[in-house]
Formats: structure tokens, sequence, C-alpha cells
């Protein structure tokens, strides 16, 4: 029975791992449950699985991964605020099941410097897909990485014609329910573009080796391709306890957690060049994935900054990557990447986002 410590238990991801742990009680054992803020519900979930050991917010949520005997720590707080709890789970030695993609990307080497081969387990769809499909050959035999992207609700739309795009029309995601920011970036493609640059740094593949492609069904997750010629793509109907079940107990698969295709019926599986043009935000995020150092953070801080400004009728949609790539330009990288300089990097850049967003909505 595997120990599993549950941060950001009340959010989409950690709900959803409750449910597979609930079905399969005689597999995980919670041992911690971590939350933003929502006490009563995070103390409801305790009484339910009979956790003695809570949390609420992420220095306290750092503090119980370090405190709590665990086989697992499943990080699904949202925002780089989860840097904290992820560099606790992998100094402590535990599989760290991820799907705070945010503090792997801005951690980057400070996260993967602690990392031992094979700790981290990626719960992000597209990345368990590619964990999946890896295990059909050698690293040595990879040619390239392929991230599918649904396209968001804008899919097929050119530049022009997302001038008036309002916050409603952006958080209509074709696929998946997700909370405002996440969404948001789906239907900018900056979400794509932080998976390519976690995809870099999960899997040690060249930023020039990683591609993305447009998948509207959102049935193939993503792909490898190897030397050879033959790409290896995983396919399920969309539904993230797939990928957090293998997060919580990897590489094992768990009997029953999703459903299977239905192969009796015709189909059809499309696939489109990403529009850079249109969505410049996947090529902006490999500019910042080679600069490295603190320009993802930079990156990711803009960005919640502009989203922020968006919802609030400050800019309009365009105007959010715009925003980015404005304060990326500006950015001056310090020469050590600590925690300390993350964090200065991080305030300088929603500064700097925001004389941007008051520029452009002036």
């Amino acid at each position: 029975m595997r120990r599993v410590i549950v941060l950001g238990s009340t959010g989409s991801i950690g709900t959803q791992a409750l449910e597979v742990i609930r079905a399969n009680p005689r597999r995980f054992d919670v041992v911690g449950l971590a939350a933003g803020s929502d006490r009563a519900q995070v103390e409801r979930q305790a009484a339910e699985f009979d956790v003695e050991h809570t949390a609420l917010g992420a220095d306290e949520a750092e503090q119980l991964v370090r405190d709590v005997d665990a086989d697992v720590v499943l990080n699904g707080i949202t925002g780089s605020v989860g840097l904290g709890p992820t560099l606790a789970a992998l100094e402590t030695g535990r599989t760290l099941a991820l799907a705070n993609k945010e503090s792997l990307i801005v951690g980057g080497d400070l996260v993967t410097a602690r990392a031992e081969p094979g700790q981290i387990v990626p719960v992000d769809s597209e990345h368990s897909a590619i964990a999946q499909a890896l295990r059909s050959g050698g690293r040595s035999e990879v040619r390239r990485l392929v991230l599918t992207a649904s396209g968001g609700p804008f899919r097929g739309r050119a530049r022009h014609e997302l001038v008036d795009v309002t916050p409603a029309q952006a958080l209509a995601h074709p696929t998946w329910n997700m909370g405002r920011v996440v969404t948001t970036n789906s239907a900018t493609l900056v979400n794509k573009g932080l998976e390519v640059i976690e995809a870099h740094l999960l899997f040690d593949v060249a930023l020039g080796d990683i591609e993305v492609v447009v998948h509207p069904q959102s049935i193939v997750h993503s792909m490898v391709e190897f030397i050879d010629g033959s790409t290896i793509a995983q396919a399920s109907p969309p539904d993230m306890r797939l990928p957090i079940a293998l997060g919580l107990d990897w590489p094992d698969r768990i009997a029953g957690v999703g459903r299977p295709l239905d192969w009796s019926s015709a189909t059809a599986w499309t696939f489109e060049p990403l529009d850079d043009a249109a969505f410049p935000a996947v090529r902006l995020a490999k500019q910042v994935g080679r600069a490295g150092g603190t320009f993802p953070a930079v990156y990711n801080a803009a960005n919640e900054q502009a989203v922020d400004a968006f919802h609030d009728g400050r800019i309009g949609f365009l105007d959010i990557v715009d925003v980015i790539e404005r304060v990326v330009d500006a950015h001056d990288a310090p020469d050590t990447l600590t925690r300390q300089s993350l964090a200065a990097a991080e305030a300088w850049a929603r500064d700097a986002a925001d004389r941007a967003i008051a520029s452009s909505s002036s």
C-alpha cells in the first residue's frame, strides 16, 4: 500500500486523485492533505480518509511534506507557489507525482538537480502520454516529442479574428473543465508553451526536437517519434483520472480507472499545424526555455498578471501574450539561480507586467 500526500486536495486534480484513492482503498493510504485556503473542505476530506496531518497554504504544505512519512507526494497546487513543496518532496526522496507544472518550469535546474532518475512522474496528460510512450524505446532512439493541443476555443481563427474575444469566450474550452487561469492559458496556448518547457526539462530533449500539433479531438494525448520512423502515441478519452492514477502508482496501471475508446463506432482523428502567427505563445516559450535561468519564471508571472487584467477588462485577449513578450524582452537575468533570485525575478516581472498593462489600456 502506498502512503500518499495530496497537495491541492480541494482543487480539480486533488479531488480527482481522491476519487481514484477512494475507489482503491487497498492500494493507497492518504497520510497528508494540503489545500490553498478552504479549511472546511480539507477538514471534511481529512475526516473521510482518516488523515491526521493537514495544511493550508504553500508554506504549510512544504512543511507537511518534510514532516510526514509518505511514499508519493501528488503536487496539484496551482502556480509557482508549488515550488517549495516540489523541492521538499525531492529532497526527502519521495516519488513526486507532478501536476504543478509551474514549479518545474520556474524552478528549472533547481528542481532537476535534486531529482533522482524516475523520481518525478508527470501528471499532465501530455507528459504522462510521453512517459508511457517512452517505455517503447531507449532515450538514444528518440527523434522528437510531439505534444498535442486541442487548439482551445479559437482553433482555426486568424489573429485579426481574436481582437474582440471576451473572457467568457476564452473560458469556453471545448474539451477540459479547468480553472480560470489554466483555461485562459489553453485559449492563448500559453499553457502549451509551458508544457513545451516542461517536456524539455522532464525528458532532457532539446527544445528544437519538441513539436506542437493541433488535435481537436483530444484523444491522442501526445506522441514520441523514434529514429526508425516509428511514432508511438497514447490515446484515451479525455479523463485526468488516468494520468493521476499512473502518477500515484507508476509504473503500474489501475484497472477500471478510465473508460476505453469505443472501437465499434466510426470515428476520425485530425491533426493540424499550429498557427504561430495567431498563437505566438509557443514560439515565445521556446525562446524563454532556451534562455533558461529566471526567464521561465518571468514568462509565467507576467502571464498570470496579464490573465487577471484580461478578465478584469483592462486589456484585450491578444494583449496577454504581447505583455508577456514585452516583459521577457526587458528582463535582465541574474547570474545565479536560487529561490531568492527566482522570487525577486517574479516580483519584478509582476511589476513590469502591470506597467505594460497600464500602458496598453491607457
